[in-house]
């Protein structure tokens, strides 16, 4: 079938969906909308939206919107709750095949937090999968110790379970045995490729303009392609549509400053309006650490970002949207430690968009976009390494509410270029150019039986460099065996073509270059033929949600990632192929072909009422590789993130009778990681001019004799952070905020790397107070 009958055929089967789902709904009426907050015109997520003394209801969601479908005609009562809001009552007339579309807004309620419980957590833990998946709010991430007096998706990110965090300083997130390159994140549907910072406490994501973020540590739908171990969905919110406002903040570590308001503003009625928001933060941590953390180091923290982002929303009379944006964000190390030089950019916008049509029971959403991020790193021993990656991705995503099932599918195409250039550890360049474009389809269907949720989806994935189709069926289910016990399982088939070129020799892992799936790659692995150029995943996981309380959560989750295939950069070549053509593969090949598996259990317990939130999250996890040397014995290795036990305790009182002290404590703790030991040392003569090297001569190099890959273990890590925070009401739209937090409270000495040739061993970020204030107007 040739690429004009693959349309034809796609065409054909999105427009019998419609045709067949236009004739179920003529039976029933329908009431969809979408749920604002009347002061500021933002969507409100999550909220409970149904009719009163029926079964009939739905959620909003991250827009806002809502449907309630396949109603009996009749007089009903709609009704929208949610916490800290006063609950909207209004009158709807439902006729057979009409649909009727409200634009709904909530007033603040009068009434304290102590007066009232409402939440839809419970709801939507009984209508959704939610199976390896958290759902994270900026309230959330604010609920932690905020270090550096900034809350931060990366400090909110390293209490989830699964996630390891590899360190202070260059640290990475690693989801269940997943690298940094099998994370997928988007933001607003563009893809970012770098979300993290040098200095590991802060990403590149203000807080104050977060919606929403979806993070999905493995089972995830067909909706999402291109990564075999987790995604981060992260969305923005709108700026404020009725009024001016902003804030400003500053601390020791750095500070932001965010400005929003209408273009046009929103009214009640049915006409349309627009807005815009701008963020802008930094770090000031090079300059502010030689007066506040001397003691630190010497030369102080060198440790420089700065983060731009800006929105434009039109909203249109029917709730229909469409927002533009764009970002860059920077991120430079001068000279520390090991590190002569690093800095990457990255930049980039688009636009997405939300469709309401207006006869047709539909939700159309899209998005189209580019990105660039290029890096560089040089090292006092090591010669220049580069990596740039840029591109777009766009897609069209259609989805039906019939009653309380759903029907989503979708198209999505993505293309970019990537341009490395690495040297291995005897010298040896390996550098690559290419241009690779990606075509995915998926169908997803979402079924309510009784008490069971069944979730059946498939993606079928084209990668057009490698000429290869990946057919990928997932699943995900649900049973509500009562009120207060469900069980829930999911698995899949995921692939990749993205792949990352770093050491795990590495003294600092700051760089991460982009690559496009090689053709370079042996013919064979442990005695079989490869017959594919992609990175390759089976998901399985198993777990139970049990509410041991009316707000006492406890989820635990099993899981196993089978990584059939890898492609790994060669730290053994040695050989250019060509010129030798009877070496082994792992002696001429620039990347190798590896496997293996991440296996655990993941325990999570959240008590959330009133004035105490208390989260504990314990992880046990087993992180295994293996690799086929140069006599073709498969070899086994843990890769550097293997950390076999993880605990985070996270909790936050609020005090005062106007709600206005908050105070904050995190204590985690993680056994050590994997590391290489050194063998011995011996004078290793390089042999620069071939056989004409006169090696009587020649002044010798320290040769270092490495033991088997990865085969000791750092001491364990354990830290404890606490944070206070004051309220000050200034006006009706202003507040001031002090905030104070300690990180590594009792000063462990947590061991970053130790150098091989000196000796010395460095340490994590010791006792680091930190103060900082921000002001809303």
């Amino acid at each position: 079938m040739n690429i004009a009958q693959h349309k034809t055929a796609v065409f054909l089967l999105f427009f019998s969906l419609m045709l067949i789902s236009q004739a179920v709904f003529a039976q029933y009426g329908t009431v969809r909308g979408f749920v604002y907050e009347q002061e500021s015109g933002e969507p409100v997520i999550f909220t409970n939206v149904y009719l009163q003394n029926t079964s009939y209801g739905s959620s909003t969601d991250v827009n806002g919107y809502f449907v309630i479908s396949k109603i009996p005609a009749g007089n009903y009562l709609l009704l929208v709750t949610y916490l800290g809001f006063d609950t909207l009552k209004i009158d709807v007339s439902i006729k057979p095949d009409e649909i009727i579309t409200r634009k709904l807004f909530l007033e603040k309620a009068s009434y304290t937090l102590e007066q009232v419980q409402v939440t839809a957590e419970r709801e939507e833990a009984q209508t959704e999968t939610r199976t390896s998946v958290v759902k994270i709010t900026p309230k959330q991430i604010k609920q932690i110790p905020t270090i550096g007096g900034q809350a931060d998706l990366a400090q909110y990110l390293q209490v989830l379970p699964g996630v390891v965090f590899t360190g202070d300083q260059g640290g990475q997130l690693y989801i269940r045995g997943g690298s940094p390159v099998q994370n997928k994140v988007l933001l607003d549907g563009m893809i970012i490729y770098n979300p993290f910072h040098s200095i590991g406490l802060f990403s590149v994501f203000d807080t104050d303009i977060l919606r929403n973020a979806d993070i999905y540590t493995g089972g995830f739908g067909a909706e999402y392609g291109g990564r075999i171990s987790s995604v981060m969905d992260i969305t923005t919110r709108d700026g404020n549509k009725k009024r001016y406002s902003g804030k400003a903040g500053a601390s020791t570590f750095g500070a932001n400053l965010m400005v929003e308001g209408p273009i046009k503003k929103q009214t009640d009625n049915s006409e349309g309006s627009s807005s815009f928001i701008l963020s802008v933060k930094n770090s000031y941590l090079e300059q502010s650490s030689e007066t506040f953390y001397k003691y630190v180091d010497e030369d102080g923290l060198p440790f420089n970002y700065t983060d731009l982002y800006g929105k434009v929303s039109l909203l249109g009379s029917n709730g229909s949207k469409v927002n533009f944006f764009g970002f860059n964000y920077t991120d430079k190390v001068n000279d520390y430690r090991a590190l002569s030089d690093f800095s990457w950019n990255s930049f980039g916008g688009g636009t997405n968009f939300v469709i309401i049509p207006g006869t047709s029971p539909i939700l159309l959403e899209g998005r189209i976009a580019y990105s660039k991020y290029d890096i560089t790193l040089n090292e006092e021993n090591f010669p220049e390494r580069s990596s740039s990656i840029n591109g777009f991705n766009m897609g069209l995503d259609f989805t039906y509410f019939i009653g309380r099932d759903e029907l989503n599918y979708g198209i999505e195409m993505l293309g970019f270029k990537t341009d490395y250039t690495f040297y291995n550890l005897v010298g040896t360049e390996i550098s690559q150019v290419e241009n690779t474009t990606e075509l995915g389809v998926y169908f997803k269907y979402k079924l309510t039986a009784g008490k069971w949720l069944i979730e059946p989806s498939i993606r079928m994935h084209w990668y057009a460099s490698l000429s290869n189709l990946s057919p990928e069926p997932r699943l995900a289910m649900k049973f509500n065996a009562s009120d207060r016990f469900r069980m829930k399982a999911a698995m899949g088939l995921y692939s990749q073509n993205l792949i990352s070129a770093n050491s795990d020799r590495d003294v600092v892992n700051l760089f991460y270059g982009f690559l496009s799936g090689p053709d370079n790659l042996p013919d064979e692995f442990d005695g079989e033929d490869i017959t594919h150029k992609l990175q390759k995943a089976g998901h399985l996981i198993f777990g139970v949600e049990y509410d041991l309380a009316k707000n006492l959560y406890v989820n635990l989750e099993g899981y196993y990632k089978n990584f059939s295939q890898l492609t790994n950069i060669n730290r053994q070549k040695l050989y250019d192929e060509n010129e030798y053509p009877g070496q082994p593969d792992i002696l001429t090949k620039d990347f190798i072909v590896e496997r293996g598996h991440a296996k655990g259990l993941d325990l999570s317990m959240k008590y959330d009422y009133n004035r105490f939130y208390f989260w504990t999250v314990y992880s046990l996890g087993y992180v295994l590789r293996e690799y086929e040397d140069a006599k073709g014995n498969i070899r086994e290795y843990n890769p550097h993130y293997d950390r076999r036990h993880n605990v985070n305790l996270v909790g936050t009182y609020i005090a005062g009778k106007k709600y206005d002290w908050e105070f904050t404590a995190r204590w985690n703790f993680g056994s050590g990681f994997p590391f290489t030991l050194t063998r011995a040392f011996y004078p290793l003569i390089s042999f620069m001019d071939g056989i004409y090297t006169d090696y009587t001569r020649v002044n010798e190099e320290l040769g270092i004799l490495y033991d088997d890959l990865n085969g000791g273990r750092l001491p364990t890590y354990h830290r404890l952070d606490l944070g206070i925070k004051k309220k000050f009401e200034l006006g009706r739209y202003s507040n001031l905020e002090i905030i104070g937090s300690v990180t590594n409270v009792y000063d462990r000495e947590n061991v970053f790397y130790r150098d091989r040739v000196t000796g010395e061993t460095v340490y994590q970020l010791p006792i680091m107070p930190s103060l900082g204030a921000s002001i809303t107007f």
